[in-house]
């Protein structure tokens, strides 16, 4: 596999993460406004696609392959919780 072909399918890996990284803390500040969260917007996306990187990379570990819908539902799970802790979810 060439160096390209990798960059390709590595984007292609984690491209769900990186857009529901952008979704979620573009839409934290449309939906909770009032709130102070513990970090920046950019520091909110960068952390969610870490995290999301981290579940798509277990979840392709664990079951051999990507692209399974319940990986994607936990990708959801986990980045919504981890955007509702740092905008402080629970005080709102």
């Amino acid at each position: 596999m060439s160096a390209l072909t990798f960059l390709n399918h590595l984007f292609n890996l984690l491209a769900p993460a990186l857009f529901l990284a952008l979704l979620l803390a573009l839409g934290a500040r449309l939906v909770w406004r009032h709130a102070t969260p513990l970090v920046n917007l950019w520091e909110q996306m960068v952390l969610n696609a870490v995290v999301g990187a981290v579940v798509l990379g277990g979840a392709l570990a664990w079951w051999g392959r990507d692209g399974l819908l319940s990986t994607y539902a936990l990708l959801a799970l986990v980045m919504a919780s981890c955007q509702w802790l740092m905008v402080r979810g629970w005080r709102v």
